[in-house]
């Protein structure tokens, strides 16, 4: 453990600016959710009837969990946003771990580090120390902003410890999938699909009533803390044995592996490159289409999930006489279902922006790893070498989101009699959000050209078009700050006919965004990492 403490406050150091806004972003939403509700819902009878809503909609379970005390505000807060921020902790955890740990063992500045007289396992334990700061901070930044709203104090504390909770345990997911292969983005794909999964025995658990199933996965842990309604206190050591155990497998692991290697070795590659591989489109494909799949199949069983629960949305009218009337005027029942679909399928234009993110930044992780620079050495033009990778983004985009449609159409339409209609329709419905998701490689291909260090805003940018969206109208945001989303111009495709305006200004943008990330990257050196 020699030289913890230094390489600690060296990841401080370089984390200085991205750990903050990530520290900044859970605590805030959290905190603007606790004052919305309040001011939304002043009096707990509207409250009570909110949460008999959410009990009697299966769907919306799924998204975002039981409610365990409507009458509070700080039950509903609790209810709004704990698994959204549970997930977000989760990801900055993740990232975080393996930013330093096994993407600096493949650099190789893990190797000049420990050329030094440095322990063994001080990098992976500097990292782990990091990530579990940050999630205690946000515990404590959690506690402070509710208790100061007027919120009970022990349930504020229980919140924040449930989402700081399970930060802790994907911290020890993140540092175990950094022992098993040679290559940070595999080890972040090996986390993220652990956290959907964990996200979809959650879903399936409080949709379906099947408790078991909810306890398999600590996003149902956060939940069943139940804070602000008879608080689960054991719980929260429930989430300290996991993290723990996780942490110290991967320290036996670690033990088993020389430095720069994985568990799982990597397979050697034929001595010739296929004929095939002779473009840099082929290339690119070649590199991007192991993640392209994995997406794909994660978007088909979501949009399953979405498509199998869209049919119990028209279970929230119940025996309310007054809202049965609304939804009559709009068409009945099926035209709340319609709006359910519809807002999930913009929700999957969101989770497609990451995907359309992580495809285009590909330039970057080849630029840095030095990877690119043999390639341009040859007769490939920079021009023609980006655009097979931003070609694999856009065309890779829509196909994640096709996926998703497609199968959540299907599985709506086996409910209702007609799989061939609803897919149809569905995979319209997806695909209308991919000019928005488009936007995104836009933005990230403007950073790689003009600033390639600071490629990480593009992420800021999901972020941002993600709270925009989920919760903008909760908080009250004026138009032109909602605006400021792409996905806020998509129009809706169920239901009513498409205003195909709003899909070519974004097209134009995105277009625009490319040609001047291009143009900045045709005049700029190729550099290192």
């Amino acid at each position: 453990m020699t030289g913890t403490l230094t390489l600690l406050r060296l990841a401080l150091r370089r984390d200085r600016i991205l750990l903050p806004v990530w520290i900044t972003v859970i605590v805030g939403v959290i905190a603007a959710s606790g004052a919305a509700i309040a001011e939304l819902y002043p009096q707990a009878g509207q409250r009570i009837a909110l949460g008999v809503t959410i009990g009697a909609a299966p769907a919306l379970q799924a998204l975002t969990g039981p409610v365990f005390d409507a009458a509070s505000v700080g039950g509903l807060t609790a209810w709004r946003a704990t698994t959204m921020t549970s997930v977000l902790a989760a990801l900055m955890s993740m990232l975080t771990v393996t930013r330093h740990t096994r993407a600096e063992e493949e650099t190789g500045r893990a190797e000049l580090i420990g050329a030094c007289a440095v322990g063994r396992q001080a990098v992976p334990a500097a990292a782990v120390l990091l990530a579990a700061g940050a999630n205690m901070l946000i515990a404590l930044l959690i506690t402070v902003s509710l208790a100061g709203q007027g919120l009970p104090l022990a349930g504020a504390l229980a919140f924040g410890l449930a989402v700081g909770g399970t930060g802790w345990v994907f911290t020890g997911v993140a540092v175990l999938a950094a022992q098993l292969t040679a290559y940070a983005r595999t080890a972040n794909a090996i986390a993220a699909a652990v956290l959907g999964l964990a996200f979809l025995l959650r879903a399936l658990g409080d949709a379906a009533k099947v408790e078991t199933l909810a306890w398999m996965s600590p996003l149902g842990w956060a939940q069943r803390v139940r804070a602000f309604a008879d608080e689960r206190w054991w719980l929260i050591t429930l989430f300290a044995v996991a993290g723990a155990a996780l942490v110290a497998g991967a320290a036996l692991l670690a033990r088993r592996r020389d430095l720069g290697s994985g568990l799982v070795p990597a397979r050697p590659g034929v001595p010739d490159a296929a004929p095939y591989l002779r473009s840099p489109m082929a290339l690119a494909w070649r590199l991007q289409r192991g993640s392209l799949l994995g997406w794909s199949v994660g978007f088909a069983v979501v949009g399953l999930l979405f498509g199998a629960l869209a049919h119990s949305v028209g279970d929230i009218v119940g025996d309310n006489p007054q809202l049965a009337a609304i939804l009559a005027a709009m068409g009945g029942a099926g035209a709340l279902t319609d709006t359910f679909l519809a807002a999930e399928m913009g929700l999957l234009g969101l989770v497609a922006g990451a995907y359309a993110v992580q495809a285009t930044l590909r330039l970057r992780d080849e630029e840095s790893a030095l990877r690119a620079e043999p390639v341009l050495a040859t007769a490939v033009a920079r021009r023609r070498w980006s655009l097979s990778h931003l070609g694999t983004a856009l065309g890779g985009s829509a196909v994640v989101l096709a996926a998703g449609g497609l199968t959540a159409g299907i599985a709506h339409g086996f409910r209702i009699g007609d799989p061939v209609g609803q897919g149809v329709r569905m995979l319209g419905a997806a695909l209308i959000q991919v000019p928005a998701t488009w936007t995104l490689v836009g933005i990230a291909m403007l950073l790689f050209g003009l600033l390639p260090r600071l490629t990480v805003l593009a992420w800021a940018a999901l972020l941002a078009f993600a709270l925009l969206g989920q919760l903008g109208e909760l908080l009250q945001l004026d138009d032109w700050v909602r605006d400021l989303s792409p996905f806020a111009h998509v129009p809706r495709a169920l239901g009513q006919p498409v205003d195909v305006g709003p899909l070519l200004w974004l097209g134009f943008v995105t277009a625009v965004l490319l040609l001047a990330g291009m143009a900045a990257f045709q005049r700029r050196d190729v550099q290192g990492g």
